[in-house]
C-alpha cells in the first residue's frame, strides 16, 4: 500500500527550465565567460548548482563557487518570474494530501531556495517534510535525500513511490529501495527515463492520482 510520495522539485513540480537556463547564461555573461547553450545547461538541470556549472558550461574550477554566489545572487530576479506550475498540480496534491498520503519534496537546491519558491507557488501546506541538497553529503542520484526523508517519515521503501523527471531523481529511488515514477514533461525525455526502467512513467502529473490508489 502507497504511504509516502517524494517528489523532486525542479521539472516536477514546477517548470523552473526557461529561469535556470537564462539565469545560468546571464551569470556567465557577468563573470566574462562563454554562455553555455541551452541545451547543456538543461542536460544538467536535477544537480547541486556546483556541478550544474562544472558539468554544463566551462567555468574553470577556479571560479565555480563565484558562479554559484552570482547565480543566486541574479536568481531572484531573472528566474522566480519565470517559474510556474505544471498543469494540474495543485488539485492533484490536494486530492493526493486529503487522501492520508504524506508528501515530501528532495532536491538538489538549497532549502531555502525551496522554500521561498514553495511559498511564492502557493503549495507549501501539502508537503509535511522536506530535503534539500545542503542537507546531505551525496547528492542525487545517490540515495542519501530519499533515505534521510524515510527515515524522519518513519516510513519503509515498499509504502514510498519516487517521483521525478530525470534519471538522478529516478536512480535516487531505486537506491533507496522504492517504487520510482518517471514525468515525461520535465527535463528529460521519455526515452531517456526509461533507460533506467522505472515502475512508471507518466505525460500528465494528474496521472498519479490514479498511480498511488494501489
Amino acid at each position: 500500500m502507497v504511504k509516502n510520495l517524494i517528489f523532486d522539485f525542479d521539472g516536477t513540480l514546477a517548470d523552473t527550465t526557461r529561469g535556470i537556463i537564462l539565469c545560468t547564461q546571464a551569470t556567465l555573461k557577468e563573470m566574462g565567460l562563454s554562455v553555455a547553450s541551452d541545451e547543456r545547461i538543461q542536460a544538467t538541470i536535477g544537480l547541486p548548482l556546483r556541478l550544474c556549472f562544472e558539468r554544463g558550461t566551462d567555468t574553470p574550477e577556479e571560479r565555480l563557487d563565484e558562479a554559484v554566489v552570482t547565480y543566486r545572487r541574479l536568481f531572484n530576479d531573472i528566474a522566480i518570474p519565470r517559474t510556474v506550475l505544471f498543469d494540474g498540480v495543485p488539485q492533484t496534491l490536494q486530492v493526493l494530501h486529503a487522501r492520508g498520503l504524506r508528501l515530501a519534496i528532495a532536491t538538489s537546491r538549497s532549502g531555502a531556495s525551496l522554500q521561498m519558491l514553495l511559498s511564492v507557488l502557493g503549495i507549501r501546506e501539502y508537503f509535511c517534510e522536506f530535503a534539500a541538497a545542503d542537507d546531505v553529503k551525496h547528492p542525487k542520484p545517490a540515495p542519501d535525500l530519499a533515505l534521510l526523508l524515510m527515515e524522519r517519515l518513519g516510513a519503509r521503501p515498499e509504502e514510498t513511490i519516487v517521483i521525478g523527471d530525470t534519471v538522478f531523481d529516478l536512480g535516487m529511488g531505486q537506491q533507496a529501495g522504492c517504487r520510482v515514477c518517471g514525468v515525461s514533461f520535465g527535463n528529460q525525455t521519455r526515452a531517456e527515463l526509461a533507460a533506467v526502467r522505472p515502475d512508471w512513467i507518466i505525460d500528465r502529473f494528474p496521472e498519479l492520482v490514479e498511480i498511488t490508489k494501489g
